[in-house]
């Protein structure tokens, strides 16, 4: 399972999205304001400063490239 922590307006969270569904796998979208707070974001992922953030089976990866480099 992936987990993509997004926002609207966000063309990397589109992007990512895309990507996963490409691939086939299985994935849940959270956003911003809906499913989590800035704070909740802060403490899943400390040090973050851009969108989305990833869990990538169970490894938090960081953003969109990050995504991309586990699919090469």
């Amino acid at each position: 399972m992936i987990s993509i922590y997004g926002k609207d307006f966000c063309p990397y969270c589109d992007k990512a999205v895309a990507l996963v569904e490409q691939k086939g796998e299985q994935y849940e979208y959270k956003k911003l304001g809906r499913d989590f707070t800035r704070d909740d974001l802060m403490e899943t992922f400390p040090g973050a400063r851009t969108f989305p953030q990833i869990i990538y089976k169970g490894e938090k990866i960081g953003g969109y490239d990050n995504l991309v480099e586990k699919y090469q």
